[in-house]
């Protein structure tokens, strides 16, 4: 088993992938903003699995980092979905609480590293 695998931060990270990836099968969503939102999503994910397998502290937090801004950048485009009516206010308040715990478990990570 990898170290990423173990965890919580990155099975949580895995699952908001598809609830991604089932959001944009189903949803009327522009090219660019499904590429977009499937990227930033994604990177969440892969940036916790690449930082997990780097040796230094400095490392570690730069890659945490970048998945945290991923974060970001979800909520961002959610909002956009949501104030041109592709995103009810009940799917937009669910993704953003999974947003929100993912950025705020990955803060605390950043924050023992700094």
């Amino acid at each position: 088993m990898f170290d990423f695998e173990k965890l919580t931060v990155y099975s949580k990270a895995k699952a908001f992938n598809i609830k991604v990836q089932v959001f944009l099968s189903h949803s009327d969503v522009d090219r660019t903003t499904y590429s977009q939102l499937r990227r930033a999503a994604f990177s969440i994910m892969l940036n916790i699995a690449e930082g997990s397998g780097r040796y230094s502290k400095a490392d570690k937090r730069h890659f945490y980092v970048i998945s945290r801004g991923s974060t970001f950048e979800c909520v961002a485009i959610f909002d956009y979905l949501k104030d041109i009516s592709v995103l009810s206010e009940s799917e937009f308040n669910a993704f953003y609480s999974d947003l929100d715990e993912l950025s705020r478990m990955l803060f605390s990570m950043i924050q023992k590293l700094s």
